[in-house]
């Protein structure tokens, strides 16, 4: 059998890592030559993931069995459509990929089926008319963008405008959502639906670059460290999400925010976390995400057997850096091999340039700490940001301490 495997990221790499041990050809469509991914492929092709006809054409000319991806929303419709359009099998039909992410449908769909979320609007055009009754400040947003590319929080009406034309150039559907910022802690709920029940199977708890306009995810933090009653009250709203959406055998993730006792849906889906979320929730529930989507593509309906959570404390930090040229990572394979960590990947290839950032896209590695108490999680975190530097062609190290600071205060 041969797969055309979207995206050369790294949950893809573990993709082709399953496909492979089932004998299962790799071809990896990217529009980027030097994706960590490619080596892991038998063949790789120069394509733009969101280009349906040129994901289309490809998947003609290699002749594949199935086109498959993980951890991606918005290649998740291309994916479905084109699967579609030739007849090969895929986990979500198209009608389901489109609703499941386009932003515009969710939010309406979330406050038919009373499930709670902010107050927004929809627009294509700027009318400050119909953002009378929202209240600043307000996060806008193209309803089709992944990674935080074109998130903006804003508090007046000149930043709201300069923020909707920003989103409304990234939206390929040019189409933008406003809503009210909600406060509080913000989770991800990463989950299964079997045969219509949504199973839980992470909560964990994101930080997000501070000071900044933007949404950019450094640091994801397990457990959430949240009460009993919220955790209840995020499963009855998963259940809701998959009876609403009509989600029958699918990994589901949910964004919300929660404070006082609520949880509000940011957005939501059928899809697993992106990044190394895939072993995140290996290590929690004992399920994997990445086996079960490869089932699900192949006519075998994943069963989930029944979850295990422990104590452990888990975070993965990703890596950021100030302004200058990516030379290498120093200290990394030394805390490695010292237990410090659990793991690490290099996310960016030598002399690619640094500086603004802008969304998760814009990570140089990540790591993953592991400890049994929380006194040794702040004990190894220490370590690490004490030893490791991202050096620069100047040998400096560039590597954004402060954000690992934030973690110890």
């Amino acid at each position: 059998m041969k797969a055309l495997v979207l995206c050369g990221g790294i949950p893809q790499i573990e993709l082709m890592k399953d496909l492979k041990e089932l004998g299962i050809i790799c071809i990896l469509a990217d529009m980027n030559e030097n994706v960590v991914g490619r080596k892991y492929a038998d063949k790789f092709y120069k394509v733009s993931v969101l280009d349906v006809d040129g994901v289309k054409q490809l998947a003609i000319f290699e002749k594949v069995d199935f086109i498959i991806t993980v951890c991606a929303d918005q290649v998740l419709k291309v994916m479905a459509q084109v699967s579609e359009e030739l007849g090969l099998p895929c986990y979500i039909d198209f009608n389901t990929s489109i609703n499941v992410s386009d932003k515009s449908y969710m939010k309406r769909i979330f406050v038919e089926n009373n499930i709670p979320t902010s107050k927004f609007v929809i627009m294509d055009k700027f009318d400050e008319n119909e953002i009378n009754f929202l209240r600043y400040p307000l996060i806008v947003k193209p309803i089709d963008s992944y990674s935080s590319r074109g998130v903006r929080k804003v508090s007046d009406i000149q930043e709201l405008k300069k923020a909707f034309c920003e989103a409304l150039e990234i939206s390929r559907d040019k189409k933008v959502v406003i809503e009210e910022f909600v406060e509080g802690n913000e989770l991800t709920v990463d989950a299964y639906v079997e045969e219509g029940t949504v199973h839980i199977l992470c909560v964990s708890k994101l930080d997000k670059i501070p000071g900044s306009d933007k949404f950019v995810i450094y640091r994801t933090n397990y457990p959430a460290g949240i009460s009993e009653e919220i955790y209840i009250k995020i499963k009855e709203i998963a259940q809701k999400i998959t009876d609403a959406f009509k989600l029958k055998n699918t990994p589901m993730l949910i964004q919300g925010i929660t404070d006082n006792g609520t949880f509000s849906v940011v957005e939501f889906c059928a899809r697993t976390g992106g990044g190394d979320k895939f072993r995140l929730i290996k290590k929690v529930s004992g399920f994997d995400v990445i086996k079960a989507v490869i089932d699900l593509t192949l006519g075998n309906k994943p069963h989930l057997e029944l979850i295990k959570y422990d104590n452990q404390y888990i975070i993965d930090e990703f890596l950021y850096c100030k302004e200058g040229v990516f030379n290498h990572l120093e200290g990394f394979e030394e805390i490695l091999s010292e237990n410090i960590i659990s793991e690490y990947y290099q996310l960016k290839t030598k002399g690619t340039e640094c500086g603004e950032i802008r969304s998760s896209g814009d990570r140089v590695a990540y790591l993953t700490i592991e400890a049994d108490s929380y006194e040794e999680l702040i004990e190894k975190h220490k370590i690490v940001n004490n030893r490791i530097k991202v050096v620069d062609n100047n040998g400096k190290d560039i590597l954004r301490h402060d954000l690992l600071d934030s973690f110890e205060k």
